[in-house]
């Protein structure tokens, strides 16, 4: 059976429970979500119904259906992340989350219904977060695919970056995973720390001193001239040095060095 035929009515909402449960009951016809009700769901309990409780077929239907509808409300949520839903978002959409002919408009409908805004993300995300808890490559799978909706337009938008971000914490992602991932799709932050110092986030503190004080070295203005550069590069070796001098501060603040 369709996973949509699964949906009978308000039932499979109140089931599931939660922001995911809530839309579904929308998309049933049957119930309002209350944009901040969404952010009360919490520890994986919702509407008096604990998911533990439920048959291994029926957690497994359930889950399915609930990660199906946590995607379609990440993803058009995503979408809406830069103020504005595109064409090539959608289009992108439906070649990452591949959707037969006949479910297109109920997948539409509910696109629609959780693209409305950007808020309420978040309680999506955690119940996503909740259900696939002890299969992260799931969830670093959807980050991913949610990713590839991001480049459709060919840029990462701010607030589409700020929307990720937070995802990524949310599903217990870390920043090296965070990073890997954002840089498979749009390159290097030429804003991070550690890419402005060239090293690995998982550098030790011994290996970040040595490394900094070589490129110190290596770019300081008096060595340069000491070498007869050209006055034009050494304008240049000033400004890149302050680049390091400002991302070695800034690792040493949020490491906690002193």
């Amino acid at each position: 059976m369709s996973i949509w035929g699964k949906l009978t009515g308000a039932a499979a909402g109140l089931a599931i429970g939660g922001p995911i449960g809530a839309l579904i009951g929308v998309f049933a016809g049957h119930f309002i979500i209350d944009r901040a009700g969404r952010e009360h769901y919490d520890d994986g309990r919702a509407n008096g119904h604990d998911a533990r409780a439920r048959s291994d077929d029926g957690a497994r239907t359930q889950d399915e259906i609930a990660f199906t509808i946590g995607v379609i409300a990440l993803a058009a949520k995503l979408a809406k992340a830069d103020g504005m839903v595109t064409r090539d978002e959608v289009e992108m959409f439906k070649r990452v989350f591949p959707i037969p002919p006949e479910e297109e408009a109920n997948v539409g409908h509910l696109f629609n219904l959780a693209k409305q805004d950007v808020a309420g993300f978040e309680a999506y995300a955690k119940q996503v977060a909740y259900l696939f808890r002890a299969r992260p490559g799931v969830l670093e799978d959807l980050l991913d695919s949610l990713f590839l909706i991001a480049r459709a337009d060919g840029q990462l938008h701010p607030g589409e970056q700020e929307y990720l971000r937070r995802v990524a914490d949310i599903f217990g992602l870390s920043e090296d995973q965070f990073q890997r991932i954002r840089a498979a799709h749009f390159g290097p932050d030429a804003q991070d720390p550690y890419v402005i110092l060239g090293i690995e986030r998982s550098i030790s503190t011994d290996d970040l001193k040595r490394a900094y004080h070589k490129l110190v070295r290596e770019n300081h203005p008096d060595s340069l001239t000491g070498r007869g550069v050209p006055p034009e590069f050494i304008r240049t070796a000033t400004e890149r040095l302050a680049a390091i001098n400002g991302a070695y501060d800034r690792i040493c603040r949020e490491r906690g060095i002193s």
